[in-house]
């Protein structure tokens, strides 16, 4: 998408760089994510209307510590720095930063020492609470910078260079714990670097329609439908841009849950006017992951059987050179380390799982955008409730929610588990509240009593939890009848399930799904 204002947002492996480009992006300013690796070539590249530096956990003193080339602050565009990123610039312009006597983590009071843009209209600066995560301090700012704000632990909680609109602070604005951190944040985007607010969802539908349009040309386009927000926006938007050239296709590969193939076709075809074909491949999906149990490997065999049934389905398709897909901004960051691709969090079967050689070029709409970015897309699109507010679905569906290996009696235990809990968040009218709520089968047996006999089964966790873009989430506080109901009915209806377990973790440091 072409905009005017652009924030490179450089990562260091902090675990809010991601809340950093949200917060941006809330702001009207588009923003996206590079490694620290990223050379100097490579930025100028992109254009940047403005730098960030993020945090991260090592100390800039150490030998291994990740650096930028010093001629990044020699652009003419306006740096703000991120605790190591207020680091960083300390010690490329002269300063001293040395390791703090104590870590300091938490909220902390922040004294303002000289004014400055950042200051902007701030509701509270004599009490200004802020999040502090860091384990090195700015003993002595470089030359030419002045001292903006101090706490009781840290005399340096703040920095700049006005004149190069250079700036640093020790806290994290991104976090919501910093009161008017957004703020701090707006101001740096709008007062020091004088940005326009040209990001928005309409924008984005217009760009990318036109885009697609001139990049496939005369082609014919393959869509995989799974019923989800995702794939549902990038099917509209591409029938938008070339028509009847779009053909989608729903593969039942065999883990989808209950009846929802036959629910997404009668779905789509009442409200789309979309090319769409059934195809049911259970049978090959299924054989290809029996005895497997790994969970990278379950990815990776269903994202290269999709390309595969999707070659084969396109061979039959007149002009067809593109394959679709709905990837979005948190696939890609989550499958690309900080430090490059030696390190990934894990692989998705639509960024990490394709093969080398593909017969089909790719096209993916979404993959600039956030979760809940492609919601309000929908919205602006006119979809239906039914799948703007559908809850995320993984590409390689119950396979990753099998805990272990994939049986059809395994399977089917699952999906009348999963039903359940769908039915009761919406009976309960908890599924709008939540960001995700599935069952998860454990590998695992435990001992119970039904009718006064000894039993020994199947064990299901409960996964609900709350985010905003799945970067992020914690586990839902849902009332502890509704999960009452949803464990009564599930051992009561689901032959071969004793206990129903509800998983308490946030991410970081787990994830959303298990595996």
């Amino acid at each position: 998408m072409q905009v005017q204002s652009k924030v490179v947002i450089i990562d260091f492996g902090s675990q809010y760089t991601q809340l950093i480009a949200r917060r941006i992006r809330e702001a009207g300013v588009y923003s996206e994510i590079h490694p620290c690796i990223i050379g100097l070539d490579e930025l100028k590249a992109l254009e940047p209307s403005a730098l960030v530096l993020s945090g991260g956990p090592a100390s800039v003193g150490s030998p291994d510590s990740p650096l930028v080339d010093p001629a990044f602050f020699g652009l003419d565009i306006p740096v703000l720095g991120i605790c190591y990123g207020m680091h960083l610039i300390a010690h490329t312009f002269g300063g001293s930063v040395e390791p703090s006597m104590n870590r300091e983590y938490g909220r902390s009071t922040l004294e303002f020492v000289n004014d400055c843009p950042l200051w902007d209209a701030l509701q509270d600066k004599d009490n200004l609470i802020v999040w502090m995560s860091h384990g090195d301090t700015v003993l002595v700012p470089p030359p030419g910078f002045e001292i903006l704000a101090r706490t009781s632990s840290v005399d340096i909680a703040a920095m700049g260079n006005q004149e190069k609109k250079v700036y640093a602070v020790q806290f994290h604005p991104e976090v919501a714990h910093t009161e008017d951190g957004f703020k701090i944040l707006h101001n740096f985007l709008f007062k020091v670097a004088g940005l326009k607010p040209d990001w928005s969802m309409s924008s984005f539908i217009e760009s990318t329609i036109s885009s697609m349009r001139d990049a496939i040309g005369d082609e014919h386009v393959v869509c995989g439908l799974s019923g989800g927000i995702d794939s549902t926006v990038v099917a509209v938007l591409l029938h938008k841009a070339i028509g009847k050239r779009l053909h989608c296709i729903l593969v039942d590969n065999g883990v989808l849950r209950q009846g929802e193939g036959e629910e997404v076709v009668e779905t789509l075809s009442e409200h789309f006017d979309l090319n769409l074909k059934y195809v049911q491949a259970q049978e090959r999906f299924l054989s290809r992951l029996e005895g497997v149990e790994d969970p990278e490997l379950k990815r990776k065999i269903i994202g290269h059987t999709f390309i595969e049934v999707f070659d084969e389905e396109a061979g039959s398709i007149p002009g067809v050179k593109w394959l679709a897909q709905g990837t979005l901004y948190p696939d890609v960051i989550e499958s690309v380390s900080f430090k490059g691709p030696s390190a990934v969090i894990k692989s998705h079967h639509n960024v990490g799982g394709l093969p080398e050689q593909m017969n089909l070029k790719l096209v993916e709409p979404l993959r600039e955008l956030f979760k809940d970015e492609v919601r309000k897309v929908a919205v602006e699109l006119d979809i239906p409730d039914i799948f703007v507010w559908r809850h995320p679905f993984p590409g390689p569906g119950l396979a990753i929610r099998v805990i272990g290996e994939i049986t059809a009696d395994r399977l089917e235990i699952l999906r009348k588990a999963d039903r359940i809990v769908q039915n009761e968040l919406h009976a309960s009218d908890w599924y709008r509240k939540v960001w995700q709520g599935f069952a998860v089968l454990l590998p695992l047996k435990t001992v119970g009593v039904m009718g006064d006999e000894r039993t020994y089964e199947n064990v299901i966790a409960l996964r609900i939890v709350d985010s905003v873009d799945a970067m992020t989430a914690d586990w839902s506080r849902i009332p502890s009848e509704i999960l009452a109901g949803i464990s009564n009915r599930i051992i009561n209806e689901v032959q071969g399930v004793n206990r129903v377990v509800f998983d308490i973790s946030s991410k970081p440091p787990s994830t959303i799904e298990w595996e």
